[in-house]
């Protein structure tokens, strides 16, 4: 029985073989099936980028600030009296609880 079979067992397992391929490409990670789920991955990731594009476009507009070449003097001058905690005496204080 197995002589009369022998001549079909390539034939049967190319057909496998080409069966598991043809499973994986509807199913597997990369399949067919799985298009939605890969265009709701590239939309969060679209809108991650759009997001982090964002922030460095602010960072690049708060370093150039930082620059000698565009610095204003009253910017700093205010941002340092904040931050230090000074005022002038020609300075209305009004403290407030945080």
């Amino acid at each position: 029985m197995l002589a009369r079979l022998r001549p079909y067992l390539s034939t049967a397992a190319l057909a496998l073989l080409i069966f598991y391929f043809a499973v994986h490409a509807f199913t597997g990670e990369g399949g067919l099936l799985r298009s939605n789920q890969r265009d709701a991955t590239l939309l969060a990731k679209q809108r991650e980028l759009a997001q982090v594009t964002a922030q460095r476009r602010d960072l690049e507009v708060r370093a150039q600030l930082l620059r000698d070449q565009s610095l204003s003097a009253d910017l700093l001058e205010e941002r340092a009296r904040s931050l230090l905690g000074f005022a002038d005496p020609r300075d209305y204080v009004i403290r407030m609880k945080p």
